[in-house]
């Protein structure tokens, strides 16, 4: 199963409507991101949204219904750009895909900074429903990963909490990331891979049956 796959239960909302009104309605969905990024959703009224986007106040309701629809939809679509991203390389080996799994997610944050926070930290403030689509993505990247490390992604719980602690890790240093991007992307990418070796053989200790890949061991290269 691919991180696509395990993302099922939050898909992107489908948009309908002429090329011009799909347009606009991605102008708003980028804007939001911004928005949203550097403001809690309770600070931002409808008119201070319509101000900052340029447009008539109904428009956003035309293509969202409401605010809580716009919030919704902007924290779905930047969650399903990710997924993208992550995703790609299933044809790869185990190994390889580990590596382009977190190049994906990295290159994703490094060119998508807001909608990055937006997904991670669901905006300013605390929203439980955002929270539960950042928690999926979670579940779907520790899956991934245990595909490629493992061969599977049905894992011992103490594997799960190791993948889900490494994961919960690579947002943090991630965010500190593109806020100082002091390292390239690629520095960047081979820290967070050896941190992961580190967790898998972490992980073998406590469960034998889950040895860590090859390239994991100290004495691999």
């Amino acid at each position: 199963m691919n991180i696509s796959r395990q993302y099922d239960a939050v898909p992107r909302p489908r948009a309908r409507g002429t090329e011009r009104s799909l347009a606009r309605r991605a102008e708003l969905l980028a804007i939001g991101r911004k928005l949203f990024a550097d403001t809690s959703y309770d600070a931002l009224s409808m008119d201070d949204i319509a101000r900052h986007a340029g447009v008539a106040k109904g428009l956003i309701y035309y293509y969202f219904q409401s605010k809580r629809g716009y919030y919704l939809a902007i924290v779905q679509d930047s969650v399903a750009d990710l997924v993208t991203f992550a995703a790609s390389g299933t044809d790869l080996p185990q190994v390889d895909r580990v590596h382009r799994t977190i190049d994906g997610y990295l290159r994703y944050a490094e060119h998508n900074h807001a909608a990055y926070r937006t997904i991670v930290s669901g905006g300013v403030g605390f929203d439980a429903e955002v929270h539960a689509v950042r928690d999926s993505v979670r579940e779907a990247i520790v899956a991934t990963i245990a595909e490629g490390a493992y061969g599977h992604g049905d894992i011992a719980p103490a594997a799960r909490t190791g993948l889900l602690a490494w994961v919960c890790a690579v947002e943090g240093a991630t965010l500190d990331w593109i806020d100082r991007p002091e390292l390239s992307r690629a520095t960047m990418c081979e820290l967070l891979v050896k941190m992961l070796g580190g967790t898998l053989r972490a992980v073998e200790e406590l469960e034998p049956s889950l040895p860590a890949p090859p390239p994991a061991r100290r004495d691999g290269t």
